[in-house]
C-alpha cells in the first residue's frame, strides 16, 4: 500500500480510522481523505492530523463518491492503489425517515467506487478494495446464537437494505470482474469523535444539557459493542494480513441491553460530578419503539481472531469510561456539533416524543 483513498474519513469511524494508520502504525504511504462533509463529516475531527501531516502524507477532497468524473480524476491524480470504504448514510432513524439519501450514497456511491476502481486498476492483483460494512445486514437475533460469516443476510431497515445491497456488489465485482476486494461486517462502534444522534453520545449530551433520555421500547433490545479503535486495528490488519476474496466479522463481544448502557452512562457521569449512583437515571424516558426495531445483534468473530490473530485491546467497562471522559474533555468539539442539522434533528425527533 502506497496511497489509500479513505472514503468518509471525516466522519466518525473513518477519522479514527486515519488517525490509527498515521499515528499507530508503521505505514509510510500517504492517505486521501474524500468526504462530502455531510451532516456527520466534520474536518475539526481532524484537524490536529492535518496540521502535522498536510501536504506530505494527508490529503483532504471534498467530493462526493457518487461524482464518477471527480472520484476517477482522484484516482489518476493520487494514483491509488487501496480504497478503504467508509462512506455511508448511517443512522436507522434518518432511514427510516428518509430512505432516499441512504439508496443513493450506499448503493449508488460503492457502485461508482467499484467502476472507478476496475477502470483504473484493469487485471492489477497488487491493490485493495476494502468495502466496511455491518452486522446488521444479518437480521435480528433471539435470545442466543450469533452472526457468523455465513449467516443469511436478512436486512430489516432501509439502512441495513442499502448495506446489503453494496456488500452484494462489492462480492460481485469479486466474481465478475475478478477484483481484488475484502470486507468486513463490525457490530455497533462506540468513542471518541461520535457524531450525537447515537445512543452513547446523546446520552452524554443530554446528561450535561439535563435532557431527557430517550430509550426505545422497554430497553431490552440488545446491542454488541466494539471500541472504535480495536475496529480500527481490525480493519489494519484485515489490509495486511486478510486473504483477498474474504469476509471477516469484527465484534467487541460486548454484550449490553439498551437500559444497561444508559444506565452505565449515567452512573459514571453522576460520579464524574459528584452526584448520588441514581441521579442523572431519573431523565430516564422510555420512548414508542423505532418500526422494525432489531431484537439482539451479536458477532462471532473467531475468524479474524484465529485466522489473522487479531484481539480487541478494550473492553466495555473501560472503552465507556474512556468516552465519556473525551466527551467531557472536548466541550469545544461538543459546542461546535450541537449546532447546526444535529440540533434540528434533535428538536425534530427526540424531544418532541
Amino acid at each position: 500500500m502506497n496511497v489509500i483513498m479513505v472514503t468518509g474519513g471525516a466522519g466518525f469511524i473513518g477519522s479514527n480510522f486515519i488517525r490509527y494508520v498515521l499515528e499507530k502504525t508503521d505505514f509510510k504511504g500517504k492517505i486521501v481523505n474524500v468526504d462530502k462533509l455531510t451532516y456527520a463529516g466534520n474536518p475539526e475531527n481532524l484537524s490536529d492530523i492535518a496540521q502535522k501531516y498536510s501536504s506530505t502524507r494527508y490529503f483532504f477532497e471534498q467530493t462526493d463518491i457518487c461524482d464518477k468524473e471527480k472520484i476517477a480524476e482522484l484516482f489518476k491524480k493520487y494514483n491509488i492503489d487501496t480504497v478503504v470504504h467508509f462512506a455511508a448514510e448511517s443512522h436507522v432513524d434518518r432511514s427510516i425517515l428518509g430512505p432516499k439519501d441512504f439508496i443513493e450514497t450506499n448503493i449508488m456511491g460503492t457502485f461508482n467506487l467499484l467502476e472507478n476502481a476496475r477502470n483504473y486498476w484493469g487485471q492489477r492483483t497488487d491493490v485493495r478494495f476494502h468495502h466496511i460494512s455491518t452486522d446488521e445486514v444479518y437480521g435480528s437475533l433471539g435470545e442466543t446464537g450469533y452472526f457468523y460469516e455465513t449467516t443469511p443476510y436478512d436486512p430489516r431497515s432501509p439502512y441495513s437494505a442499502s448495506k446489503a445491497s453494496s456488500d452484494h456488489l462489492v462480492e460481485a465485482y469479486k466474481h465478475t470482474y475478478g477484483l481484488p476486494v475484502t470486507k468486513s461486517n463490525c457490530s455497533n462502534n462506540y468513542g471518541p469523535y461520535h457524531f450525537p444522534e447515537k445512543l452513547i453520545p446523546l446520552l452524554i449530551l443530554n446528561i450535561l444539557d439535563q435532557k431527557p433520555l430517550p430509550v426505545y421500547g422497554d430497553g431490552l433490545n440488545v446491542r454488541d459493542w466494539l471500541y472504535v479503535e480495536d475496529h480500527c486495528s481490525a480493519i489494519w490488519t484485515i489490509l495486511t494480513k486478510g486473504i483477498v476474496g474474504e469476509t471477516y466479522n469484527i465484534g467487541g463481544e460486548n454484550e449490553r441491553t439498551n437500559i444497561e448502557i444508559v444506565n452505565t452512562v449515567c452512573e459514571i457521569m453522576a460520579e464524574k460530578h459528584n452526584k448520588e449512583k441514581d441521579f442523572y437515571k431519573k431523565l430516564i424516558t422510555f420512548v414508542k419503539d423505532r418500526p422494525g426495531h432489531d431484537r439482539r445483534y451479536a458477532i462471532n468473530c473467531d475468524k479474524i481472531k484465529q485466522q489473522l490473530g487479531w484481539k480487541q485491546s478494550v473492553n466495555f467497562e473501560q472503552g465507556i469510561r474512556k468516552t465519556v471522559e473525551w466527551y467531557l474533555a472536548n466541550s469545544q468539539w461538543v459546542k461546535n456539533v450541537q449546532s447546526g442539522d444535529y440540533k434540528n434533528w434533535i428538536n425534530k425527533n427526540y424531544e418532541k416524543r
